[in-house]
């Protein structure tokens, strides 16, 4: 099997930095050009 080395950038770090911090939740990560862009954190849900 061929395994190839990935090279994480910046703001790949930041987002699973972001996502290690979080006890929990929703995320939307918004992605442009094949990066990370923007994450939203869902703050609330409201079940009817």
């Amino acid at each position: 099997m061929n395994k190839k080395s990935m090279q994480v950038n910046e703001k790949e770090k930041k987002l699973i930095e972001l996502i290690r911090n979080i006890e929990y939740g929703d995320l939307k990560i918004v992605v442009q050009d094949k990066n990370p862009i923007r994450v939203e954190e869902i703050k609330k849900s409201i079940k009817l």
